[in-house]
């Protein structure tokens, strides 16, 4: 059974608190959108997918549970002041993570919504509120839908593609960060493309980096492979190379695999720190490398990888780390106490850091973007061209038997 990380019902939303992972399942209770902007500056939930469904579904909470009456003003005014509240709240959760596009994305298609309803004949405050939550829960609903198309299509590419799965050998693939259940609202982006690769049985073994400085990998990644009883071994960030180098061959590694924050329209893709790197080595030892990602997280508006703003985070995150106690006994078993959480220090006192969120990688370095309407490939000039796949639907064709999902209204054309 995949890892359910938010659980929602009209009325009550709960995330997996992230935080807390791998050593203890605690759901923490979203109430309205300042909970949410909490959670997700501080990591409670985290993956731009998450975020923008978290945030979205936070204010429907709020304003199912407001059950304020309408004024008795006239019907333009209560439907305009609501659209303006929405909105404004709207902007407010946008500054909790603002290189999460996910996040910017949704809340600009709810804008619209909650605008144009407002301005529609005979609209009062309710039908406003409602056309908003009624869009912020089919948000839910598509991305599992969507990320499971993600994983259909990155595991056939990389099965046609990168030339390791002659005969119905078994591949491996490498991922970074955390791209999962825990990311998204299911499934997952990268890790969704393990997971149909896995159900397939074509994989030999996902690898998956530690991720400093916040361990997504081995905190959230390797929580959700063990969970789902997916091979799975992991490795320190700095260890890639080695990997590559030494066991390539060995364990028929076929790609590096991982989701994005931000993809601009030429390609260039803003990810967790180290990605960039990631794909620095994909290239000198002749592995694909693949951004997995909704189209919701490529931005045409951003023309480049330069336009992207990077968030920077407090260097406290560097140089300390949380867990339970371990205790050693005599026979040389260990007990991990879950009851017994601590911080300790890992570097030099006053040690000064530098903790950017993300890198940028150049498109020239990506060989496909996997969305759930297929993987864009480069043209003959070596370039991507992104705003061909806005317009397109789901293929008909599934050899899953899959049905095709009915539009978003928080989906463009």
């Amino acid at each position: 059974m995949v890892l359910q990380a938010i659980i929602y019902v009209r009325g009550t939303l709960q995330i997996l608190d992230q935080l807390e992972l791998p050593h203890k399942e605690v759901y923490q209770t979203i109430s309205n959108v300042e909970d949410a902007w909490n959670a997700i500056r501080e990591m409670r939930v985290r993956g731009a997918p998450a975020i923008a469904i978290v945030a979205a579904l936070a204010l429907a909470i709020e304003l199912t549970n407001r059950q304020e009456p309408e004024s008795g003003g006239s019907v333009p005014e209560e439907a305009g002041r609501a659209a303006d509240v929405i909105i404004e709240k709207l902007e407010y959760l946008i500054t909790s993570r603002p290189t999460a596009v996910n996040l910017a994305d949704a809340a600009k298609k709810l804008e619209d919504i909650v605008r144009s309803t407002s301005n529609s004949p005979g609209s009062t405050k309710s039908s406003v509120e409602e056309a908003y939550i009624t869009a912020a829960e089919l948000m839910l609903i598509h991305d599992v839908l969507d990320n499971k198309n993600i994983g259909r299509h990155g595991a056939s590419w990389i099965l046609d593609n990168s030339g390791k799965a002659s005969s119905g050998e078994k591949i491996s693939v490498l991922t970074h960060c955390n791209t999962g259940s825990l990311a998204t609202a299911g499934y997952g982006t990268a890790l969704g493309i393990v997971r149909s690769l896995y159900d397939g049985n074509a994989l030999k073994c996902a690898y998956y980096t530690e991720t400093r400085p916040y361990n997504q990998g081995s905190r959230l990644t390797g929580y959700e492979l063990i969970h789902d009883g997916i091979p799975a071994i992991m490795i320190t960030d700095s260890m890639a190379a080695a990997l590559l180098q030494r066991e390539s061959l060995s364990e028929n590694i076929a790609a590096i695999v991982v989701g994005a924050d931000r993809v601009a329209a030429n390609g260039d893709t803003a990810n967790k720190i180290g990605t960039y790197a990631l794909a620095i080595l994909a290239r000198y030892h002749n592995v694909k490398f693949l951004i997995a990602a909704p189209r919701t997280t490529i931005d045409i508006n951003t023309k480049s990888g330069r336009d992207i703003v990077i968030e920077e985070r407090s260097p406290q995150e560097m140089v300390v780390m949380k867990g339970p106690r371990v205790h050693h006994s005599k026979d040389n078993t260990t007990r991990v106490d879950n009851d017994s959480i601590n911080e300790v220090s890992t570097a030099a006192y006053g040690t000064r850091g530098w903790n950017p969120a993300f890198d940028v990688t150049p498109a020239s370095l990506i060989d496909g973007i996997v969305t759930e309407v297929g993987v864009v490939e480069k043209g003959e000039d070596g370039k991507f061209r992104l705003d061909s796949i806005f317009g397109k639907r789901e293929t008909d064709s599934n050899p899953n038997g899959e049905s095709k999902r009915p539009p978003s209204p928080t989906e463009g054309p």
